[in-house]
C-alpha cells in the first residue's frame, strides 16, 4: 500500500516538476499573477492527470501524455504567457529531458537497496535538488541561448527533442529498448556524439566571433584615445595662440625699439618671424563652433600639405549635440579617410575635397565629397579597407553617429566619393 501511495505521490511531482522548470525554461516572469496561475495550472493538470488514471488506467495516461499535457502546456506558453512557439516547445521538451536525471538516481538507489519505495523515494528528493540546481545555475543561460537566435534555439532544443521521441517510441509506446534491439541501444548515444561535435563546431565559430569583435573594439577605443589626445593637442595650440596674443603689446615694445634706432631690417624680419609663428598656432575661423575651428584647421594644413584643394562651407552654432571627443572622432575619421583617398591621386590638380557643415532642427549634418583614385569597396554600407589596420574609421563614425539616433551614408557617384550623415 506504501509503495502505491509513494508511487502516485511520485507522478504528482514528476509533473510538477516539469512544468515549473518548463516555466522557468521559457522566460515567463514570475510575477505574483504568474506564481498563481502557474500554481493554478500544477492543480488542473494534476486533476486531469488523476482523472486519466483512474479512468483509463496508468498505461493509457503514459501514452496520452503528449495530448493531455504537454500540447495544452504548450498552447498556454504561448497565448497566455506571450512566448514564441519555438521557445515554448523546447522549454517543455528540455523540462520533460530534465526529468530523466532523478529519474536515474531513483532507479539506483532502488537497485542498490532493492526496494521499489526506495526508486520513489529517492526520486522525490532527487527532484527538489534538481530543481534548486536548475533554477540557480542552469535556467538563466538556456533562456538566453533560446533567446540569442533561432538557430542556438534549434539547437538548444534538438537533443531533447530526440529524446523525447526516444522515449516514447522505444519505452512508451513500446518495448523496444527493453527487448535490447541494437538500434534502440545505439541511438541515443549516436546522437549525443552528433550533437556534440555540432556543439563543438558552433562553439568555435562563436569564440572566433566574439574574437573579432573584442579586437575591433579594441581598434575603436585606441581612436578614440587617439581623438583625446589629438583635440587635446589643439586645445594647446589654441591656448598658445591666446598667450601669444597676450603677449602682443610686448612685441609692440621691442618693435618701437627697433623703429627709434631706424633698424628697419630688423622690423622686417621680426615681422615675418611673428607672423608665421602666429600662422602656425592660429585656428582657421571656419564657423563659430571653435571645436570644429581647431579640427577644420589641423586638415586644412594637412591638405595643403598634400597638395589638395580644400573647400569648406561651414555654419554651425556654437552648442552641438556632441561631445568635443566625440565630433573630433566623428570629423577626423572622415577627413583622415579623404586626404588618404586624394593622396592615392597621381595628377595633384585632381585631389579636391569638397566639406559642407550645417545644422538643421539642433542637428548636424555633413556632407563630404572627395576625388579618389581607387574604386572603394563596401561591406554592409560600409567602405572597406584592404590595408592592414585601416577600416576601423568609418566604424567608429558609424558608431558615433547611431549613438546619437542618427542616419549615415557612405557612396560613390559621379567620380566622387560621399559621406552624409545627420546626428
Amino acid at each position: 500500500m506504501a509503495v502505491t501511495v509513494i508511487g502516485l505521490l511520485r507522478f504528482g511531482v514528476s509533473l510538477i516538476f516539469g512544468i515549473t522548470v518548463s516555466v522557468l525554461f521559457a522566460g515567463i516572469e514570475l510575477t505574483k499573477k504568474n506564481r498563481l496561475v502557474t500554481g493554478l495550472l500544477c492543480v488542473i493538470f494534476l486533476f486531469v492527470q488523476t482523472a486519466s488514471w483512474w479512468l483509463l488506467g496508468l498505461d493509457l495516461t503514459s501514452k496520452l501524455y503528449p495530448l493531455i499535457i504537454h500540447l495544452p502546456l504548450i498552447v498556454i506558453f504561448s497565448l497566455y504567457y506571450k512566448r514564441p512557439w519555438l521557445i515554448s516547445v523546447v522549454s517543455v521538451l528540455s523540462g520533460y529531458l530534465c526529468c530523466q536525471a532523478p529519474r536515474w538516481f531513483g532507479f539506483l538507489a532502488g537497485a542498490a537497496l532493492d526496494s521499489r519505495l526506495a526508486d520513489h523515494i529517492f526520486y522525490i528528493a532527487s527532484v527538489f535538488l534538481a530543481y534548486y540546481f536548475l533554477k540557480r545555475y542552469v535556467a538563466g543561460s538556456v533562456r538566453q541561448l533560446m533567446e540569442k537566435s533561432t538557430k542556438s534555439c534549434l539547437f538548444l532544443g534538438g537533443v531533447p527533442l530526440f529524446y523525447y521521441l526516444f522515449d516514447y517510441v522505444t519505452a512508451i509506446y513500446t518495448d523496444v529498448l527493453y527487448s535490447g534491439t541494437e538500434w534502440a541501444v545505439q541511438f541515443m548515444p549516436s546522437t549525443i556524439s552528433v550533437f556534440y561535435f555540432v556543439f563543438v563546431i558552433l562553439y568555435y565559430a562563436e569564440t572566433q566571433k566574439q574574437a573579432s569583435l573584442q579586437r575591433e573594439k579594441d581598434m575603436l577605443d585606441a581612436q578614440f584615445r587617439l581623438a583625446q589626445t589629438e583635440f587635446a593637442s589643439l586645445r594647446q595650440l589654441q591656448q598658445n595662440a591666446a598667450s601669444y596674443r597676450h603677449d602682443m603689446r610686448h612685441h609692440f615694445a621691442f618693435l618701437q625699439g627697433l623703429a627709434s634706432k631706424e633698424h628697419i631690417e630688423g622690423i622686417k624680419e621680426y615681422l615675418r618671424t611673428a607672423q608665421s609663428d602666429m600662422d602656425a598656432i592660429t585656428p582657421t575661423r571656419f564657423c563659430e563652433n571653435e571645436t570644429v575651428n581647431l579640427i577644420l584647421s589641423a586638415f586644412a594644413t594637412k591638405a595643403k600639405q598634400g597638395s589638395i584643394l580644400l573647400t569648406v562651407d561651414a555654419k554651425l552654432p556654437n552648442e552641438l549635440p556632441f561631445s568635443d571627443t566625440e565630433l573630433c572622432s566623428l570629423l577626423s575619421n572622415a577627413m583622415e579617410n579623404a586626404i588618404h583617398a586624394c593622396e592615392q591621386i597621381p595628377d595633384s590638380n585632381k585631389r579636391i575635397i569638397r566639406l559642407r557643415m550645417y545644422s538643421k532642427n539642433n542637428k548636424l549634418c555633413i556632407d563630404l565629397h572627395n576625388s579618389y583614385q581607387i574604386e572603394p569597396i563596401f561591406h554592409q554600407g560600409l567602405p572597406i579597407s584592404q590595408e592592414q589596420g585601416h577600416g576601423f574609421g568609418t566604424k567608429s563614425i558609424a558608431h558615433i553617429v547611431e549613438k546619437h539616433g542618427g542616419v549615415f551614408q557612405f557612396s560613390v557617384k559621379d567620380g566622387w566619393f560621399i559621406f552624409q550623415a545627420t546626428a
